[in-house]
């Protein structure tokens, strides 16, 4: 059971506003296997921090927010602090390498 939240245009800006939380925004299409590669390991990464949270964004259903984000390759990962992105990092990656990734914003 996944423990990530699905954004829209609509709803995008309210996910990643968490004054409490790092919100790691992963952009992916169903067609693509490393999307669903790493699906898996940001749910696990999520159920093991309390103050992360996980925002799936479809880039086939979204393209206007995709382009707005400058997404060229899925998936991709923004992850978003108090509202402001602080880092990004493209392609599936192993849950140490992404677990690094996040270690200075947990």
């Amino acid at each position: 059971m996944s423990n990530a939240v699905n954004a829209t245009a609509a709803t995008f800006k309210d996910e990643i506003n968490e004054p409490d939380k790092v919100v790691l925004v992963d952009f992916w299409a169903a067609w693509c296997g490393p999307c669903r590669q790493v699906a898996p390991v940001l749910d696990q990464l999520a159920g093991e921090h309390d103050n992360l949270k996980i925002v799936k964004v479809d880039v086939d259903a979204e393209q206007q927010l995709a382009m707005e984000y400058g997404i060229t390759s899925i998936p991709a990962m923004k992850v978003f602090k108090g509202g402001e992105q602080v880092t990004e990092f493209v392609g599936a990656r192993p849950k140490a390498v992404i677990e690094k990734e996040l270690a200075a914003f947990l």
